[in-house]
């Protein structure tokens, strides 16, 4: 029993340090680079004519392609920034943006899936706080496992939402992003292995996220 804790542990924590540790290792200041992250997706949202997109700054890392604002926004460790990881991460904004613009028919997974993903944590956390309450209204008997349980499969509906939407997430970095900048020779070609690796990174960050809130619900039940 305790090895397979252990086996789900690294399932859930491995991706979402994956991510993290893939992001921070290529967001050195590339000096060599002709500008920045936000500089970039300006660029590119022009060049493919989607002039009517706003490139946004946020304070935290939460790089993001917002559809009802059409903006693109990007955090900290792009916006301004000279690296590989503003590169890539900036691209694969842009990669969003440009399938909304261009209708396609990938974006039909995000407009029938995140407002799902988001009634889903909504109730996950709901249920993580209100279940005692609950239980007293429906007459259950409250019990810690049953509780822990309803969680989980909220926690992990969430998680099979975000893997729902992963072929947007993957047009976005390797049918956008990769082809323009290998277009563009916005790199060198040394540079382009690492830049797949962050490009995955982007991809896999909400399912990353995902199955680091599983392990959110499970800490707050070992209190």
């Amino acid at each position: 029993m305790p090895l397979l804790i252990i086996v789900l542990l690294v399932l859930v924590i491995a991706p979402s340090l994956w991510v993290r540790y893939v992001l921070k290792r290529h967001s050195n200041v590339r000096p060599d680079l002709a500008g920045t992250g936000d500089e970039l997706a300006r660029h590119l949202l022009d060049k493919y004519g989607a002039n009517n997109v706003k490139v946004e700054s946020l304070e935290k890392n939460k790089h993001h392609y917002d559809p009802n604002s059409k903006a693109v926004r990007l955090g900290p460790q792009s916006y301004q920034a000279k690296s590989l990881t503003a590169v890539a991460v900036a691209a694969h904004e842009v990669g969003h943006a440009l399938a909304y613009h261009n209708n396609d028919k990938v974006t039909l997974l995000s407009k029938r899936y995140a407002p799902l993903a988001k009634f889903v944590r909504s109730l996950a956390l709901f249920l993580l706080m209100l279940w005692p309450v609950i239980s007293v209204v429906i007459h259950i008997p409250y019990a810690v496992p049953l509780h822990a349980m309803v969680v989980f499969i909220s926690g992990f509906c969430l998680v099979f939402v975000y893997f729902a939407m992963l072929p947007e997430e993957w047009d976005a970095s390797f049918n956008k992003a990769l082809p323009i900048l290998l277009e563009g020779r916005y790199l060198e070609p040394k540079d382009y292995p690492k830049i797949k690796r962050i490009l995955t990174a982007c991809a896999l960050t909400y399912v990353a996220q995902a199955l680091l809130n599983v392990l959110f619900f499970w800490r707050w039940f070992r209190r």
